[in-house]
């Protein structure tokens, strides 16, 4: 059980950075209560201890630096974040392809690997996909793999190239990413409750930090985790565009609990393998409640629906139909990197990642029996490979 104290990591993050404003408040609830639920749930081993404990100081001490940096340079909260096109879901769904596939357009401004956890000071044109803490941040994710090599296969992120908006919100300790690496029924509950606004004002305020530098265009984010936020979401940037994939939900449980034993199975020896197989899908289904309640909204924006078959099928039509939608328009320079970019990057690339339901003790027929009504209104068609379904 680690001795997850949170005065004795606040206290250890301000030591570190030499700093002790970390703004406002309302980030401390969620720190004890993760606290709490690891000590008292998440059976992590002792290098899972070591790694999340860590993990917890980073996220601390990159808030320090990115309050402290705003302090310094209060004209960061004059730059604005216009009209961001946000990925907001399903689990599994090829939200990674599609950020990568829309870093491509030089207009674009992805949230990358690197910066999320390393933000200040905020990067200049120059050191954006290159330099020492793009470096550190390669070698972090190389050495991840290595201690558990699977993760190369099911997701791989490069340190230079986006990833998800949870990287930052768990800096607020509302965050998906925290169940991602820790099995943590207690704060899974308390997270589907509260009210999630500060992560988002947070995440904004570390976007404002990020492009202050000069390297800015229009935000293109991703992450299911914003598919149970709306709300908050949409409050924080009423102008978001946002894109919906929508994916067998077969393949969905089965893809999406693979990822989490293989991720929090490298901090925990202990078998999670019902609660994994109870919480995912469960979780995949409020989503798509939430999402559902908040199209069915009079004043709810636009949401672009895509099909995962779609996009992997034809990933520069899909591009193009997501920008026409938005009111954008795919120019000829960014049509023909996305189109080098899909041809280099094909399903599979890194190695095959099937998924086995009976691993998990799901069965097909009652998956799909209990998202019947979501395929019925997307159109979602049933995937025939890479799901072994008893």
């Amino acid at each position: 059980m680690p001795d997850l104290a949170p005065d004795d990591l606040l206290a250890e993050a301000s030591a570190q950075t030499g700093l002790d404003d970390f703004g406002p408040p309302d980030f401390r609830e969620g720190l004890g209560v993760l606290c709490a639920s690891i000590a008292d749930e998440a059976e992590l081993s002792e290098l899972g201890a070591a790694a999340v404990r860590g993990t917890i100081g980073n996220s601390l001490a990159n808030r320090l630096r990115v309050v402290d940096w705003i302090r310094q340079h209060p004209r960061v909260g004059d730059e604005p974040v216009d009209a961001p096109l946000v990925v907001i879901g399903m689990f599994r769904a090829g939200t990674t392809f599609l950020s990568e596939l829309l870093d491509q357009d030089p207009r674009n401004r992805a949230l990358l690997r690197w910066e999320a956890s390393d933000s200040v000071p905020p990067p200049t044109p120059e050191t954006f996909r290159a330099g020492p803490r793009v470096e550190a941040a390669r070698l972090s994710g190389e050495l991840l793999e290595q201690i558990n090599p699977r993760m190369g296969v099911i997701h791989h992120e490069d340190a230079a190239g986006p990833t998800e908006c949870i990287a930052v919100m768990s800096q607020d300790f509302k965050s998906l990413s925290w169940e991602a690496i820790t099995n943590v029924p207690s704060y899974s509950r308390w997270l589907l409750d509260v009210d999630q606004r500060s992560a988002y004002e947070y995440h904004r305020s570390v976007l404002q930090v990020l492009q202050s530098g000069g390297v800015r265009g229009r935000w293109t984010l991703k992450s299911p985790h914003h598919a149970i936020a709306l709300d908050a979401l949409t409050r924080t940037y009423p102008d978001a565009r946002l894109v919906l994939l929508h994916r067998d939900p077969v393949a969905l449980c089965a893809s999406v609990c693979s990822l989490i034993s293989t991720l929090s199975g490298t901090f925990s020896d202990a078998d999670h393998t019902a609660y994994i197989a109870e919480h995912w899908p469960a979780m995949l289904e409020e989503s798509v409640r939430r999402i559902d309640a908040f199209r069915a909204r009079p004043s709810a924006p636009r949401i672009v629906d895509v099909q995962y078959t779609e996009l992997v099928r034809d990933p520069v039509t899909t591009v193009e139909r997501i920008y026409a939608a938005v009111g954008d328009e795919l120019d000829d320079p960014a049509r023909a990197a996305i189109s080098r970019y899909a041809a280099a990057h094909p399903k599979g690339v890194r190695g095959t990642h099937e998924y086995d339901l009976a691993e998990f003790g799901l069965r097909a027929g009652e998956l799909r029996e209990r998202f019947a009504g979501y395929t019925e209104r997307y159109g979602v068609a049933p995937e025939t490979s890479g799901v072994t379904t008893p």
